[in-house]
């Protein structure tokens, strides 16, 4: 009898949606972060106690991996278990982070997960890929985000390949210099860089966090139910 936990084990969702930065291109369900927010991440800090770091978004599925009474989880961004996904490539998740779940039982604490884009399948970029198909980018314990310290601590501790970093200053990035930066790719993309995230913390700890996507992207559009065509895969086992 398998002892996998069904439905959410969660509860809820592993990961929300972040707020968009002005003229970053928007979906359906999306929405723009506060004007005081976007000043913040990209033109003035309110003072020293704010801290921020600015790294490429990447183009993927949004997956996580639990510890879940001592067991690795693998799950949806909607909380459910990868294994009940009717989609390849969340199955293909949840068989490589059992493959690997020694290297997560090694870092996660009951309770925690770690959160990130799974890159197997192109969505709206293709990547010739510089590293392993999963990319964290938080651990999270409930609704909260660890501080990026100890995040990138344990998916450096890991193995893993964090989101790389355009700035990791402490300041403000202006939207203009982060354009520059994202001209180079990171990651293998063969397409245009997607965008990039600010992540601002306040006296150590998490505070907000916003981000600017390419307004000429086009969402999913390798992905089979929306291009009428084959998969387009990053990744294959």
């Amino acid at each position: 009898m398998s002892t996998e936990p069904i439905g959410k084990p969660l509860n809820a969702k592993v990961y929300g949606h972040i707020p968009h930065l002005p003229g970053s291109r928007m979906g359906p369900g999306d929405h723009h972060c506060h004007e005081g927010q976007a000043r913040i991440a990209t033109l003035k800090k309110r003072d020293r106690h704010d801290s921020i770091t600015v790294t490429v978004k990447l183009d993927g599925s949004c997956m996580a991996v639990a510890r879940i009474d001592g067991a690795i989880v693998p799950l949806s961004r909607a909380g459910y278990l990868a294994t009940s996904s009717k989609y390849e490539q969340h199955q293909l998740f949840a068989q490589w982070a059992h493959a690997n779940q020694d290297r997560f039982l090694g870092v996660l604490a009951d309770g925690e997960r770690m959160v990130g884009e799974w890159m197997a399948q192109a969505h709206g970029t293709r990547y010739k890929l510089l590293h392993e198909p999963f990319v964290p980018f938080d651990v999270m314990i409930a609704a909260r985000r660890l501080p990026v310290s100890e995040t990138a601590s344990k998916i450096s501790r890991a193995g893993l390949t964090s989101p790389f970093a355009i700035s990791l200053s402490g300041e403000p990035l202006s939207l203009e210099s982060a354009l520059e930066a994202l001209e180079v790719p990171r990651h293998g993309e063969i397409d245009p860089v997607e965008g990039a995230v600010w992540r601002v913390e306040r006296r150590g700890e998490f505070d907000f966090i916003c981000k600017w996507v390419r307004p000429e992207k086009i969402d999913g559009k390798y992905l089979p139910e929306v291009s009428g065509t084959e998969p387009v895969w990053n990744w294959r086992p």
